[in-house]
């Protein structure tokens, strides 16, 4: 799609935030042992998947050794694996697991992107940064023309997708509060479409899911809930 072609080659040769170009070089730079050797992306990540997808997902940021080495979101780390076996349980996936740009997997009637798209030092955007990047975002919302439910992975994404839909559509005081599992429809239009419905969810992060916050299971049923929503038939 030439819309996305163009949003993409904005996105990579981004440098709109000096400090998080500087930590994604310096995480390149500085790879932990089991990277060393490898050559690192480094570069700003575009989202990817099915660009005539129903379901949209928006996580906070790469991370400095998964996709800003791999080059792909959600990819090369324990949060892509999680994310990708829900994915994978509920069918939009071809595959339980993301390690590689070049690793066969195949997302079909889903598309993965994030709010920013550097790794920002300790997973924190500044409000600049995330300013900054939220327009890549907007435009990705408004290219995806058969999005009817968007997930959002933590309360930056869900916060942040939640001021997008109240500043550019048309649906009244949409002031949902973020609770994992909770699902709002909030009627009205975006971009003079009907408005998706959002879901919200904890973010597949190792602190989440080392500590039992998220499971795979309730992960599992977020896309499941998801899955049931956009194959419900119209009217």
């Amino acid at each position: 799609m030439a819309e996305l072609d163009q949003l993409y080659g904005r996105i990579i040769s981004c440098v709109r935030c000096p400090r998080l170009v500087a930590h994604r070089r310096w995480a390149a730079e500085n790879p932990p042992r089991r990277f060393r050797g490898e050559v690192y992306w480094a570069r700003p990540l575009t989202g990817f998947g099915d660009v005539r997808a129903r379901l949209l997902v928006v996580g906070l940021a790469p991370a400095a050794h998964g996709g800003n080495r791999t080059g792909r979101m959600f990819t090369g780390d324990s949060s892509g694996n999680t994310l990708m076996r829900a994915l994978y349980h509920t069918g939009f996936a071809s595959q339980p697991y993301s390690e590689r740009r070049d690793d066969s997997l195949t997302i079909t009637d889903a598309y993965i992107t994030a709010v920013v798209r550097c790794p920002p030092p300790e997973n924190r955007p500044t409000s600049t940064e995330i300013a900054n990047c939220i327009p890549y975002l907007l435009e990705e919302m408004r290219i995806l023309e058969n999005v009817q439910v968007i997930i959002c992975l933590g309360g930056l994404a869900f916060n942040t997708v939640s001021k997008i839909m109240r500043e550019h559509g048309e649906m009244g005081g949409f002031r949902p509060a973020f609770k994992h599992g909770a699902t709002y429809r909030p009627g009205g239009k975006l971009f003079g479409r009907p408005a998706p419905t959002i879901i919200a969810s904890y973010h597949p992060s190792r602190q989440n899911t080392q500590t039992g916050r998220l499971t795979q299971r309730m992960l599992n049923q977020i896309f499941l809930k998801a899955r049931k929503i956009i194959e419900q038939p119209a009217g």
